[in-house]
C-alpha cells in the first residue's frame, strides 16, 4: 500500500501539493469541504512547476469567487505546456483603460505568495466584491469614495480606501499607473474605533457551562448529535484560551506523543474554510497542565493518524466554528442566562478572554499570558492586566 507525503513547501498557502503513488495531488479546503485533486503528473520538477501553476489558479478563483466545485477547470490536460500559470506578464495599459477591479486583481496577484491565504479570502477578497458591485461609470477617485461611503459604514469606506491606497501605490511602482489618486485620502475619514467586548465568564459561570454541555441540559432528546459531543472542545477552549480556529485545525501531531505539549501552528476560519498560520503568523508552544494532560488523553485513540483532527466535527471533518455558535453555543448560554446561572450572553470567542483573565488573577505574568496566548504583552496590559481585579491602595 502506498502512502500520501508531504513535498514539504512546494506550494505556498491554502493548497498544499502532495506525492501520491508517485503522482502529484493537490489538497486544499474550500466551503467547509477537504478537496484532493489528483494531477495525473509524475514527480519531477517540470510538473512541480507546472502543479504550483495549477495551484495558484485555485488560489486565485477561491479569492474572486470563479471556484469551480467540480474541479473540472482544474484537471490536468495532456500535455504541460497546456497549463497556464495565473500570473502572466502583460503589456501596460493607459490607466484610463485598465479598470480599478482589473488593477485590484493584479495587486492581490502580486500579493498571493506574501499574505496568509485566510487573509487573500477574507481581506482581499471582499475588495474585490465592492469593486465588483461598482458602477462602471465611477472612474474618479472622489466618486469612488463617496459611492463607498454611501454603500458602507464609514469604517468600511475608511478601511477599503487604505487597500486601493496600497495597490495603487504598487501598480506606479509597477508601472501600471502614473500616480497614484488615491493617496491621503482614507486619512480624510475618521477611524472608528471598535467596542470589542473583552469581558470574562467567572469560575462559577464557566463550571455551569461545561456542565450543560455534560449533562446534556439543554439538548433535545431528539438532536442526531447531543452538546455532550462538544464537551472537550470547549473545556479545551476554556483551558487554553486558544482562538476557535486554531482549535478546529489541531490534529494530533502537534500533541506532543506524552500529551504535555501543544504546539499551535494552523488556522482553519470559518469565513474563510482556508487552512493557514496562526493569526500572528506564529508558531506557539503551549505547556499542558495536569487538566488539559488528562483531557487529552481521555480522546486520544490508539495509533492514530498525525493528520487525524483532535476536534473533528460529527462527520469527521473540520469543524465550522460558525455553526456551532448558532446552533449549539449561543442556545445554550442563553439558557443559563435565562436559568440564572449565567449573567449575560458572551459568545465563543470570550472563553479566550476568561482563561487570559483566569491565568492572571491565578498570578501568571501578563508576559507569560500573553506568550501562552499569542497576544502582544501590551494587548494583556492594555485590556486584561489592568481590570483582572479591584485595585487595592497599600500603605505608603
Amino acid at each position: 500500500m502506498h502512502s500520501n507525503t508531504s513535498t514539504g513547501k512546494a506550494t505556498k498557502g491554502s493548497v498544499q501539493m502532495k506525492v501520491s503513488n508517485g503522482r502529484l495531488q493537490l489538497v486544499f479546503s474550500h466551503g467547509g469541504r477537504r478537496h484532493y485533486l489528483s494531477l495525473g503528473l509524475p514527480d519531477n520538477p517540470a510538473s512541480r512547476k507546472a502543479a504550483e501553476a495549477k495551484a495558484k489558479l485555485i488560489e486565485s478563483d477561491i479569492v474572486f469567487d470563479r471556484f469551480d466545485p467540480t474541479l473540472a477547470k482544474y484537471k490536468s490536460q495532456s500535455a504541460l505546456s497546456t497549463i497556464t500559470p495565473t500570473i502572466t506578464p502583460i503589456d501596460r495599459v493607459p490607466e484610463d483603460k485598465l479598470p480599478l477591479k482589473d488593477l485590484w486583481e493584479k495587486y492581490t496577484q502580486y500579493k498571493s505568495n506574501q499574505v496568509a491565504p485566510s487573509t487573500l479570502v477574507r481581506d482581499y477578497g471582499k475588495i474585490a466584491k465592492r469593486l465588483a458591485t461598482m458602477p462602471k461609470e465611477l472612474k474618479d477617485e472622489i466618486a469612488i469614495r463617496d459611492w463607498l461611503l454611501k454603500q458602507f459604514s464609514s469604517e468600511v469606506a475608511r478601511r477599503t480606501l487604505v487597500q486601493l491606497n496600497a495597490c495603487c501605490k504598487w501598480a506606479v511602482k509597477s508601472g501600471y499607473l502614473a500616480e497614484n489618486p488615491f493617496e491621503g485620502m482614507a486619512g480624510e475619514i475618521k477611524k472608528t474605533v471598535r467596542g470589542t467586548s473583552r469581558q470574562a465568564f467567572s469560575k462559577e459561570e464557566r463550571d455551569a457551562i461545561l456542565a450543560a454541555f455534560e449533562n446534556n441540559t439543554y439538548s433535545s432528546k431528539y438532536a442526531p448529535i447531543p452538546h455532550s459531543y462538544y464537551l472537550l472542545y470547549v473545556r479545551f477552549l476554556f483551558l487554553t484560551g486558544a482562538r476557535p480556529e486554531e482549535a478546529i485545525a489541531l490534529k494530533w501531531k502537534h500533541i506532543s506523543p506524552d500529551n504535555k505539549q501543544i504546539q499551535f501552528r494552523e488556522a482553519m476560519p470559518s469565513d474563510t474554510g482556508v487552512l493557514g498560520e496562526t493569526k500572528t503568523g506564529k508558531v506557539r508552544t503551549f505547556p499542558c497542565n495536569a487538566s488539559l494532560t488528562t483531557l487529552l488523553e481521555s480522546i486520544r485513540p490508539e495509533g492514530v493518524s498525525s493528520e487525524t483532527l483532535v476536534f473533528p466535527s460529527p462527520r469527521g471533518d473540520y469543524m465550522d466554528s460558525h455553526n456551532f455558535s448558532n446552533r449549539i453555543w449561543k442556545p445554550v448560554v442563553e439558557a443559563l442566562v435565562e436559568d440564572g446561572k449565567v449573567e449575560h450572553y458572551l459568545p465563543q470567542y470570550n472563553t479566550r478572554h476568561t482563561a487570559i483573565t483566569l491565568l492572571l488573577e491565578a498570578g501568571l505574568d501578563a508576559k507569560d499570558v500573553a506568550r501562552l496566548v499569542g497576544n502582544s504583552p501590551e494587548i494583556i496590559y492594555k485590556h486584561y492586566a489592568g481590570n483582572k481585579r479591584d485595585l487595592i491602595v497599600p500603605e505608603i
